[in-house]
């Protein structure tokens, strides 16, 4: 058997030749971790299956939600929707949360998860926050932006700092909060950029990429080497 932990990684939406993909600086975040990276495609006709043998997951970044899903509006800026990878990521996330399994969402994966739990999304944010606080840059660059963490939180005590400097690229956000998740951590704007569940051994979301800067910054590889350490815990006392 195995002493490394599983981690499942959820890849993009099947591209224009059938392939599915994924930014390989999930995959080396996860092995600087110690963990097992594997690849989940969607439309997995068998996923309770294969989330069973998982340890930990990560939900990865992408396009955005259909916001059918969570009684949102259509906005000319929402793009690259794909109701499979919609679908096989909200019944993955409600089974790992279910399931106490580690789980850690990023970017698109907070808003998944939020909307699998029952909550909704801010459609555009410029819109609603402006744009003083750039959210996301010109492809292929991400802006960086300060983000203030509850010092109280268990994502404060994974990343060792309250506040901190992200990688950041969306146009979308929580709106309304789903029940059992709590906001840990916003913008200076207001804008929602973690949740975490205080009843999951082991769940945070972050509207960041800490992927894109792990390599250099230890408070972002922290997040994965957390993933990993909770990972190793279910799998020990499986």
């Amino acid at each position: 058997m195995s002493s490394y932990p599983l981690i499942g990684i959820t890849t993009s939406a099947r591209d224009e030749r059938g392939r599915f993909s994924l930014a390989a600086a999930y995959v080396e975040a996860i092995r600087r971790a110690g963990g097992l990276p594997v690849l989940l495609p969607h439309g997995e006709p068998h996923l309770a299956e294969l989330a069973a043998r998982l340890d930990g997951v990560i939900l990865s970044g992408g396009g955005d939600v259909d916001p059918a899903l969570y009684g949102g509006q259509p906005h000319e800026t929402i793009y690259m929707i794909d109701l499979e990878r919609d679908n096989t990521e909200i019944e993955l996330a409600q089974r790992l949360a279910r399931w106490e399994t580690p789980m850690l969402s990023i970017c698109r994966g907070i808003q998944v998860l939020n909307v699998a739990l029952g909550g909704t999304l801010v459609e555009h944010l410029p819109d609603e926050v402006g744009e003083e606080i750039p959210h996301r840059g010109r492809p292929p660059a991400a802006v960086q932006h300060e983000v203030i963490i509850d010092p109280k939180a268990q994502l404060a005590s994974v990343i060792g700092h309250d506040r901190i400097t992200v990688a950041s690229w969306h146009h979308q956000s929580v709106r309304q909060v789903a029940p059992g998740l709590r906001v840990v951590a916003k913008a200076p704007d207001g804008t929602i950029e973690a949740v975490e569940a205080p009843d999951h051994p082991w769940l945070i979301g972050v509207q960041w990429h800490p992927e894109l800067t792990a390599m250099e910054d230890p408070s972002q590889q922290r997040l994965f080497d957390g993933l990993v350490e909770a990972a190793a815990r279910r799998m020990a006392g499986r």
